[in-house]
C-alpha cells in the first residue's frame, strides 16, 4: 500500500499584482470598528424570583403525554360502526374537502387582482366595526346577542 503524498495545488490570479497602495491614498472613509451587539439583546433584567419562576420545570412520566394510539384507533373504529349510513357521511365528507379546494381557489384569483384584497379588507374593518358597535359595545345588546345565539344553538341541535 502506497503512501498518500500531500498534494499542493497553486491558485494564481488571472490579474497582475499591483503594488500595495498606501492608506493615505485610500479613497475609502475611515470608519471605527462596529461594536458588536447582538439583536436579540434585553436591557431588561428579571430579579432573582421571577428568574427562579420563569426556569422552573415539572417532571413528568412519558406515560400521562403519550397518545395510546390502539385506543385510539379502537374508539374511531368503534364510532365509524356505530353509523348507519356511512355512505352520506363519506359524501358530506368529500363535499367539504371538494369545497376548501374550490374556496382555496377562488380567494387565490380574487387574491391575484389588484387592490380587490385591499378592498375586501376594507369592508372587513367596517363590518367589524359595525359588529361591536351593534353588538358587544352596551350591556344589553350583548344580552340580545347570547340570547340569539342560544335560539341558533337551540335551533342546531332539534330542540326547538
Amino acid at each position: 500500500m502506497a503512501a498518500a503524498s500531500p498534494s499542493i495545488t497553486l491558485f494564481t490570479t488571472r490579474f497582475p499584482l499591483k503594488a500595495a497602495a498606501p492608506f493615505s491614498s485610500s479613497t475609502l472613509p475611515y470608519l471605527p470598528p462596529r461594536v458588536s451587539s447582538t439583536p436579540f439583546s434585553t436591557s431588561f433584567k428579571f430579579p432573582e424570583s421571577k428568574r427562579s419562576l420563569l426556569l422552573q420545570v415539572k417532571a413528568s412520566s412519558s406515560e400521562e403525554t403519550s397518545v395510546d394510539t390502539s385506543e385510539f384507533l379502537t374508539e374511531l373504529k368503534e364510532k365509524w360502526d356505530a353509523i348507519e349510513d356511512k355512505s352520506t357521511v363519506l359524501l358530506y365528507g368529500g363535499g367539504a374537502i371538494v369545497a376548501v379546494w374550490l374556496s382555496s381557489i377562488v380567494v387565490g384569483a380574487v387574491n391575484s387582482v389588484p387592490l380587490l384584497p385591499k378592498v375586501l379588507e376594507l369592508v372587513g374593518l367596517g363590518y367589524t366595526g359595525w359588529f361591536v358597535y351593534r353588538y358587544l359595545l352596551f350591556k344589553s345588546s350583548r344580552k340580545e346577542l347570547a340570547e340569539d345565539v342560544e335560539e341558533l344553538k337551540k335551533k342546531i341541535a332539534g330542540t326547538e
